[in-house]
């Protein structure tokens, strides 16, 4: 039996003062999915995978915010990606006072 998986990717935006709830930027399977990670590399984003997460958000429409009962999972993804910018932060701030 073979099992052939095409990559998904789906990219997120959330602007607290704007925004009530991330909201779905940019969607795709396969090309435009390497397209959609390859841009999010090239600015820094931070990518994260979760295959089960991409399929849910992948149902979801362009410009549409994630539902309510996503909010504590998403919560959870935007502290990490937080603490680990913050980390990298002083870090970097550490190397550059040498």
């Amino acid at each position: 039996m073979v099992y052939i998986f095409r990559k998904k990717a789906v990219a997120l935006r959330y602007d607290q003062k704007k925004e009530n709830a991330p909201k779905v930027v940019a969607k795709g399977s396969g090309k435009v999915a390497e397209k959609i990670i390859e841009i999010a590399k090239s600015h820094g984003i931070f990518i994260y995978e979760d295959k089960e997460l991409v399929e849910i958000l992948s149902a979801l429409d362009i410009q549409q915010e994630i539902p309510p009962h996503l909010y504590q999972v998403i919560d959870e993804i935007l502290a990490f990606v937080y603490r680990i910018g913050k980390k990298y932060t002083q870090e970097q701030e550490i190397f550059t006072l040498k």
